[in-house]
Formats: C-alpha cells, structure tokens, sequence
C-alpha cells in the first residue's frame, strides 16, 4: 500500500486491489479522482461530486460500506467551523494492509463514541492549517495523542502552489508541537511502518 498527498486534505491511497481518494476539492488537481474503480470520500458532502458527475463510488456520509476489498465506516462528527451542527464525516479504512483514520475538519478533543468508532489505528491523516478553518497544531496533536496511531500524516498546511480561502500555518508548527519522530517523503509505503509513532511529512505530488 502507497499515500500520497495531493495538497490540501486530499490524499490518495492505493494498493494493487484498492483505489482510494480523500476529498478531491476543486483547489487541487487529482487524476486518480476520475477513475471509475477508485472509492471517492468525503468528509464534507460538499466536497464530493453529485450523484450524476461522479464516476466512481463516493462516499460522503456516515454509514458503514464495502467496496473493492476495502471497508470504510464513515462516522459523524462535528466540523471545526460549525459546533451547532454535526455535519461531517470521519472515516475509519480497513484494507489488508492497514487501518487507516481521515479524520477532515473535526473539532478536538474527539469524544470517547468517536475513538470507540475509530478502534485502533496505524495511519493517521490529518489537517493541522488552522487559521480558524480547520484543526491547528495543538489540536491536531490532541487528536493524534488520543489515537496514538504509529504514523500520523499532515495535510491542508501551508502550500505556495495552493490557494486557500483561509491562510494556513506552516506544518512545522505542527511538527514542534507534537515532538518525537519525524520523517520527510515523496510517498509512504507500508512496508515501512515505524516502531513508534511517527509524523511522516508527505511532499505534495501532481
């Protein structure tokens, strides 16, 4: 199994059963997002294409589904912007290779429900930009530290290439707030998860 980062959440991973892409927004250019085999998520049903544009299987709300090899439980949350509502979607994804949690623009610190829901983790995807917009460094780091995962992916920082409606922090903020391991990659596999967890600074690829 591979992830790449796409720029702002979007992430894509995939292994030689499975296609998967994290919230394709129109800020970032994602091929893989056009294949009719890959599983759209959205942690935002605004994110996600209609039913009649996309061509692939798209998932944009809580629920629990199966599709190509892979198992996704989508489970409400709060986003960050809105307390009132919860109108929002974590995911917890289970392949043969690992168990994965995109996390999106919720609200920290997740309830005991939510981490019940996630159950164990070995990858965590998460956006750390803040600027009012979405998680920050330190309640990104609540998040990672309440889910202890072996390796914690950053996404939606700081990106000369990419305009956000919202400026975002540098991930190095995030990187000094959380502490211990750090390594920087074009691309993780997972034949080379760490002993300890790990933040694995992704470059962003076309």
């Amino acid at each position: 199994m591979e992830i790449e980062y796409k720029g702002a959440n979007c992430v894509v991973i995939k292994n030689k059963n499975a296609l998967i892409v994290v919230d394709p927004t129109t800020n970032v250019s994602v091929k893989s997002a056009e294949d009719p085999n890959a599983v759209v998520l959205a942690t935002q049903e605004k994110f996600a294409k209609s039913e009649r544009d996309a061509k692939n299987f798209v998932i944009d709300m809580p629920g629990e589904y199966e599709h190509n090899d892979v198992s996704v439980r989508g489970i409400q949350t709060h986003v960050h912007t809105d307390k009132d509502g919860k109108n929002g979607t974590m995911y917890r994804i289970e392949t043969k290779d690992a168990r994965i949690a995109v996390i999106g623009h919720a609200d920290a610190p997740l309830n005991d429900n939510d981490l019940e829901d996630l159950g164990v983790i070995d990858i965590l995807i998460i956006p750390v930009g803040g600027g009012g917009y979405t998680l920050d460094a330190k309640d990104a780091t609540t998040i990672a530290r309440q889910i202890s995962p072996k390796v914690v992916i950053p996404t939606h920082f700081s990106d000369d290439k990419i305009k956000y409606d919202v400026p975002q922090e540098s991930v190095d903020n995030f990187i000094k707030e959380i502490g211990g391991a750090h390594e920087k990659m074009n691309s993780f596999k997972i034949k080379n998860m760490p002993l300890v967890m790990t933040v694995i600074e992704l470059a962003r690829t076309m």
